[in-house]
C-alpha cells in the first residue's frame, strides 16, 4: 500500500510506494489514478517531465504556473537526492508564504505532490541527479513566474554546502514582497 503523510502544510503531501522485492530487485507502482483518487486524490496528470542535474547544489525554482494553465506536481528521484521544496503562493490562503520541504531519494521512491498555487523547487544533494516528474496542467510560459529561490522573508533551510548553480532566470527571480497577487 502506498503511504501518503501531509506536510507541515497539508495540502503538499509525500507519497511513498510500496516496494515489492525479490532477489532480482523491486517493483513498484508509483501512480494509480483510482487507488489515489480513493483516497482523496484525483488528479489528471496530462504530462510527464524528466530534468537531470549534473552537480550537486543545483537550484532549480522555485517556479509556478498561474492561471489560466496552473499545474500540480508529482515529483520523484530517478537517480541521487534532492531536497524539494513548495511554497504557497495563493492570495488569501491562510499559509500564504510559508514553505515545505523533504529530502526525496531514488533509494526511497518518496514523491513530492505539489498542488496548484504552490511555486516549487528543488536543490541537488548528489551529482548526476535525474528527476521524473508529472503535471497535470500544459506548459503555458506566459502563465509561468518565479519566486526567488533565497528570498529572506521565506527563510527556505536550503542544505546546500557551497554556492549554489542558478540558471539566470532564477537569480534574477521576484521576491515574494513585490510579487502582484496571483490567481490559480
Amino acid at each position: 500500500m502506498t503511504s501518503i503523510t501531509p506536510l507541515s502544510i497539508p495540502e503538499v503531501l509525500l507519497i511513498t510506494p510500496k516496494r515489492h522485492g525479490d532477489a532480482r530487485g523491486w517493483f513498484a507502482e508509483t501512480w494509480n489514478r483510482q487507488a489515489l483518487a480513493n483516497a482523496g486524490l484525483d488528479y489528471a496528470f496530462e504530462q510527464d517531465n524528466q530534468a537531470f542535474n549534473a552537480k550537486a547544489g543545483t537550484v532549480r525554482g522555485l517556479h509556478f504556473q498561474q492561471a489560466p494553465h496552473p499545474q500540480a506536481k508529482l515529483v520523484r528521484v530517478l537517480r541521487g537526492e534532492i531536497y524539494d521544496v513548495a511554497v504557497d503562493v495563493r492570495a488569501g490562503s491562510p499559509t500564504y508564504g510559508k514553505w515545505v520541504g523533504a529530502r526525496l531519494t531514488a533509494e526511497g521512491g518518496e514523491q513530492l505532490l505539489v498542488p496548484r498555487g504552490f511555486a516549487h523547487g528543488y536543490c541537488t544533494l548528489t551529482d548526476d541527479c535525474e528527476l521524473f516528474y508529472k503535471v497535470d496542467g500544459p506548459y503555458a510560459p506566459q502563465t509561468e513566474g518565479s519566486l526567488l529561490w533565497n528570498d529572506p522573508d521565506l527563510g527556505i533551510d536550503w542544505p546546500i554546502g557551497g554556492e549554489a548553480i542558478l540558471s539566470d532566470r532564477d537569480r534574477v527571480a521576484l521576491r515574494l514582497k513585490d510579487m502582484p497577487s496571483l490567481t490559480f
